[in-house]
């Protein structure tokens, strides 16, 4: 009875450990104080930026390759930075970082298939269903009050139809 106890026991302490190792929280590094710590950071944080991003532009924002998160809905760019946790690396929606995830949320799917390249046409969704097009809808919503516009998808010249 007592070697159930103990195994019972240890067999708990192992399993916290293991949650703990797998979940644990992403922790967004602030790269400009991490390289000037004079850097009032509350103050930059307040800025956005509105400009226009090309698909191959708005690639470089997928959490690898720039801190930041970027994610096209409709022509709108959205910096989705404080959803870490979704939209970037690891997240359930990490796919849609970088790109424009029109098509994948109207059909409520996260898989790349839906998403176009960055040397791609922009989508340009006119084959939606109506039910896709009311999903796209409320996502769309929920963009615009969660996350700060940062600017708009505009067709890269080199890859229009």
């Amino acid at each position: 009875m007592e070697n159930y106890i103990i195994t019972a026991v240890v067999l708990i302490v192992i399993l916290f450990a293991l949650k703990n190792i797998l979940f644990t929280n992403v922790n967004n590094v602030d790269l400009e104080l991490e390289i000037d710590p004079e850097t009032d950071s509350s103050k930059t944080d307040d800025v956005t930026v509105i400009r226009d991003f090309t698909p191959r532009e708005l690639s470089n924002y997928n959490g690898f390759d720039l801190e930041k998160i970027y994610i096209a809905v409709r022509g709108n760019v959205y910096d989705v930075s404080k959803g870490r946790q979704f939209y970037g690396p690891s997240g359930p929606y990490s796919n849609f970082a970088g790109h424009d995830a029109s098509r994948g949320l109207a059909m409520n799917s996260f898989e790349i298939e839906n998403l176009r390249s960055w040397d791609q046409p922009i989508d340009e969704l006119d084959d939606l269903t109506e039910i896709e097009l009311k999903s796209l809808d409320g996502w769309e919503g929920m963009f615009k009050g969660k996350y700060p516009c940062v600017g708009k998808l505009v067709a890269d010249p080199q890859f229009s139809k």
